[in-house]
């Protein structure tokens, strides 16, 4: 019986479609086809002037990365308190979140320091607005500048056929689906490639300059030619992207990536997950090898 719930059914196209919250596999029950909050949840709020809502998905530690490179800078302006979102949990959906971002998805940001709050919603747009509000990881070129806003958002248009696409089929789905994880795989490797060409010639993705474009795709290529995500360097040959493998292992000895990493990660080893993160202190003292 096991076995024939592990194996795809053939499927009839409905004239409508309905939504079975139960056919979604590992993800079902935080994916729905409405906005909009499901209870009332008030968002704490610490002491710094930049408040993040977010986990440690690629998309969270994107901004994460972003504002420990910032704070390594010595940009004071930068410090910030990372609350956790548990999206198992439903937090997203909380009517706090929503009021920030009403996509319902990490991560959001919630900049405090001027006369008037502003919200900043979708990973890309906040590692625009940070370059943007503290002059740095974009050049001031036009030309550069287009180079890099346009890898970033490669990547923000990229990224979905990855997580969505090939890491949902490959890792997440309830049953393997050859037709799915073929389609996908090649989607996947098509961009490694693509980057892996632009890579021959760059030290970073936009020149010889680390960039708010290198701290976006990081987290998603990065990671998965590293064996980090969804345990698939292996089956996407991972080494044979040589250009693109120098560039993760670089990257990956920073230390503001490595304490990116950290926050808001609440998996792994636990001397690399920091749930919160409200002071630089917290990397010391509050990891959960410590609380323990």
């Amino acid at each position: 019986m096991a076995e024939q719930e592990n194996q795809p059914k053939d499927y009839i196209l409905p004239k409508v479609w309905r939504w079975d919250a139960e056919s979604g596999g590992e993800w079902a029950k935080i994916n729905r086809p409405i906005a909009g909050a499901t209870h009332k949840q008030t968002l704490n709020v610490g002491k710094h002037p930049l408040q993040l809502y977010s986990l440690a998905t690629p998309n969270g530690v994107k901004v994460t990365i972003m504002l420990e490179e910032l704070l390594a800078l010595g940009i004071k302006e930068a410090e910030y308190d990372a609350h956790l979102i548990k999206i198992t949990d439903g937090d997203q959906f909380g009517s706090g979140f929503v009021d920030v971002n009403p996509n319902s998805k990490i991560p959001a940001l919630l900049d405090n320091s001027g006369e008037e709050p502003i919200r900043v919603f979708e990973s890309g747009a906040i590692l625009s607005y940070l370059a943007e509000k503290f002059e740095q990881f974009v050049p001031k070129d036009l030309n550069k500048k287009a180079e890099t806003l346009s890898w970033l958002f490669w990547q923000m248009g990229s990224a979905p056929y990855l997580g969505g696409g090939f890491g949902h089929f490959y890792n997440y789905a309830p049953f393997k689906i050859e037709y799915c994880i073929d389609r996908f795989t090649m989607e996947t490797k098509r961009q490694l490639d693509v980057l892996d060409k632009r890579l021959a010639n760059t030290n970073y993705i936009c020149g010889e300059d680390y960039s708010i474009a290198d701290i976006a795709i990081w987290p998603w290529y990065g990671n998965l030619v590293l064996g980090r995500l969804y345990n698939a360097a292996e089956f996407l040959e991972a080494e044979k992207y040589t250009h693109v493998m120098r560039w993760a292992k670089m990257i990956d000895q920073r230390p503001a990536v490595q304490r990116g990493r950290m926050v808001n990660r609440t998996w792994g080893e636990p001397h690399e997950q920091l749930h919160e993160r409200h002071d630089a202190s917290d990397f010391e003292n509050k990891t959960q090898d410590k609380l323990v």
